[in-house]
């Protein structure tokens, strides 16, 4: 199985200790996601110090284990200090030989820590980055309680401007917009959410999915699946929820787990 999505520098227990459970529970591979510069005290400098480049932190662990590869990017709530140098580096990390996508970004309207205008600006610059290194792009996408103005938008942005990229819907929560996804070739990724009670839309978004198109995930430390809800996630909880998403697709464990290994060999490369 793979993680298509994971944070270790958030995570709890420390990242061998990480790795080592997910290789034992038969995640083979996952894909540790920056976010550019953190102000999580998880990841943050201390003591007056600048916050810490998560993008350069997710490559070290990536360089530290074969299992890991890295997402660099700047994530939509961080937009507000992305900027030309920003966009520089984010471009060279992408260059390095374990860096096998573009992201998170995208766009998040329920928190308000950038303007639209802000978070486009960097969205814009991370897809034209991924198109210059032919990486795929993660997409972050959060609306605000009872609203769809953010997943309204970022089909739009998207739509006109990611032509001929692979597209990656990171944590996919837009089950009204499955087939746009379906006819536009974007890849949906599924966390934890899926298991949970109350996701019977979301459930039958990933049973409509086309097997090329669909992915798992933990976006670890967040979202643990129901079977360990209310503790933190980490990568080896990505195979309660492929086998949840594979139960509503009425195949086998096993058959979800060649096709998604399959996916993320065409898009991360590995």
């Amino acid at each position: 199985m793979i993680d298509s999505h994971t944070h270790l520098f958030l995570c709890e227990r420390p990242e061998d200790e990480l790795v080592a459970a997910a290789r034992e529970a038969g995640v083979t591979r996952m894909l540790n996601v920056g976010l550019g510069r953190s102000e999580n005290p998880k990841v943050a400098g201390e003591d007056g110090n600048p916050p810490d480049d998560t993008n350069a932190i997710a490559i070290a662990a990536a360089e530290r284990h074969e299992a890991v590869f890295a997402g660099v990017g700047c994530h939509p709530t961080d937009a507000a200090g992305f900027d030309d140098a920003m966009a520089e580096e984010i471009a060279r990390l992408a260059a390095h030989e374990k860096v096998r996508a573009i992201g998170e970004t995208g766009i998040d309207y329920y928190r308000e820590a950038a303007t639209p205008a802000e978070q486009r600006r960097a969205f814009e610059a991370q897809i034209e980055i991924a198109r210059e290194h032919s990486l795929p792009i993660v997409i972050h996408c959060r609306d605000p309680e009872g609203e769809t103005s953010a997943s309204d938008d970022l089909f739009e942005f998207l739509g006109a401007r990611a032509d001929g990229l692979a597209v990656i819907l990171h944590c996919f929560l837009a089950p009204w917009r499955v087939e746009e996804a379906i006819e536009r070739g974007w890849c949906c990724s599924f966390s934890g959410i899926v298991t949970y009670p109350a996701s019977e839309e979301l459930r039958a978004a990933a049973a409509r999915l086309p097997d090329e198109l669909i992915l798992v995930e933990t976006d670890a430390p967040y979202l643990a699946p129901q079977t360990v809800r209310g503790k933190p996630n980490e990568p080896a909880y990505v195979v309660d929820t492929a086998r949840a998403v594979a139960a509503e697709r009425g195949v086998s464990y096993e058959e979800l787990e060649e096709i998604v290994e399959a996916n993320a060999r065409r898009l991360f490369g590995w």
